[in-house]
C-alpha cells in the first residue's frame, strides 16, 4: 500500500488550516482527498475551486444527478471514499 505524506488537521497552519476549516463547516469533516493534496496548498485550492464549480454551482444538471454521476464514476473506478 502506498503512503502519501499529508498534513493532519492538528498540524495545519496558514492556507491549509483555512481550507480544512472551510471543509469542516461545509461537510462536517476534512475528506482524505484534501489531506492528500495538503503539501501543495495552491493545487489543493485550485482543485477545490474546480470541484465547487462543477458540483455546487447551477448548471444543466440537478444536484441529485451530479451526486449520482460522482457515485457511479467512483464505483466504476473502485474508488470508495
Amino acid at each position: 500500500m502506498a503512503f502519501i505524506e499529508q498534513i493532519s488537521e492538528d498540524e495545519a497552519t496558514g492556507a491549509i488550516a483555512q481550507i480544512y476549516a472551510t471543509a469542516q463547516k461545509r461537510a462536517g469533516g476534512v475528506a482524505n482527498i484534501l489531506k492528500v493534496m495538503s503539501l501543495d496548498p495552491a493545487t489543493l485550492q485550485t482543485s477545490m475551486q474546480f470541484y465547487l464549480s462543477l458540483m455546487k454551482s447551477k448548471n444543466a444538471l440537478s444536484n441529485q444527478r451530479k451526486e449520482m454521476l460522482a457515485t457511479v464514476v467512483s464505483h466504476v473506478n473502485d474508488c470508495y471514499y
